[in-house]
This record gives structure tokens, sequence and C-alpha cells, in this order.
């Protein structure tokens, strides 16, 4: 079999594979909760992140010099940062007085964040970083159901989301 197939250059598949198991893992456990951004969505968002700044390594490293193009990896990593705000935004929405979808968003964003990880090289952080993750996203949500005080006031849960609670007279 031809390598030139296979090839990926100036990607790496070992990055590629890492950033597509980081998405997954947190996918997964919006996913199975029902939330927004589930398995596909935390995959693409890791993926895109690591071509993104991985690409911007690679022409920083191989483009530059007098004649050539100069470019600053820092600031792809700025606009990816823009960028994936405007994402997070959208899957932001207020209904009956509760703003919903912050823990998304603010998962989009670490998502991002573990992309760029991915794509400086730092694989197996990355995947620890993935798993802190899922400990914040489920052990808060436990210590949510332990006890009353840390759903008080704007951390208050809302049930009835999908409209299918109990109506009462209006």
């Amino acid at each position: 079999m031809d390598s030139t197939l296979l090839a990926v250059g100036p990607f790496e598949w070992a990055g590629i594979g890492t950033s597509l198991l980081c998405g997954t893992i947190v996918g997964i456990e919006r996913q199975l909760r029902g939330k927004p951004v589930g398995i596909r969505t935390s995959s693409l968002i890791t993926l895109g992140t690591y071509i993104f700044i991985a690409a911007s390594l690679y022409v920083s490293a191989h483009m530059s010099g007098p004649e050539k193009v100069v470019t600053d990896p820092s600031r792809i990593i700025g606009q990816v940062i823009t960028g994936i705000g405007f994402l997070g935004a959208g899957v932001m929405l207020a209904r009956d007085g509760f703003v919903l979808g912050v823990t998304s968003a603010a998962t989009i964003w670490v998502l991002a964040a573990i992309g760029v990880v991915v794509a400086i090289g730092y694989h197996l952080v990355a995947i620890k970083l993935s798993l802190v993750v899922i400990a914040v996203l489920v052990g808060v949500d436990l210590l949510e159901d332990y006890s009353q005080a840390f759903t008080r006031g704007v951390h208050k849960k809302y049930r009835d989301w999908r409209g299918k609670g109990k109506r009462g007279s209006e």
C-alpha cells in the first residue's frame, strides 16, 4: 500500500486520534445526560482546534524568513478562542428567567483548549485534562444532588426546559 495515501502531513495521526479521543471522552458524558454538545460536536471542536493550531505551527516553522510569510501561532490561538466564543454563545438561551447552556458553552471553550494542548504535543496531558473536565461536570452535579445549598439562586436547576413539566394556573 502506498504510504502517501495515509499521509496527513503536516498533521500527525497521533494528534488526530488524541483530539478525537478527548472530544469523545467529554462528548459521551454530555450525550448520555442529554445535554447539547455531544460526541460529534465535542470531537469536531477538539479536532478543528488541533488542525488550526498545528497548521499555524507548521507555517511558522517552515514558511518564515525574509521573503516568506511571517506568522505568530499565538495569534491563531487567540482567533480560535474568539471563534469558539461565538459557538458557545450559540448554545446558550434564556427561558423563563433562566439562562440555559452556560455549562455547555464553557465545555466548548475547554474543548478548544484541549485541542490546543494536543497541537503543541502534550497528548497525554490532553487526555488527563479531558478526564478532569468529566470530574468537574459529574462531580458538581453530584454535589448539587447531595445538597440543596448548591442549587440556590442562579445555580437553581431548570427542570422544565423541554416544556414537559406540570403547568400551574397562570
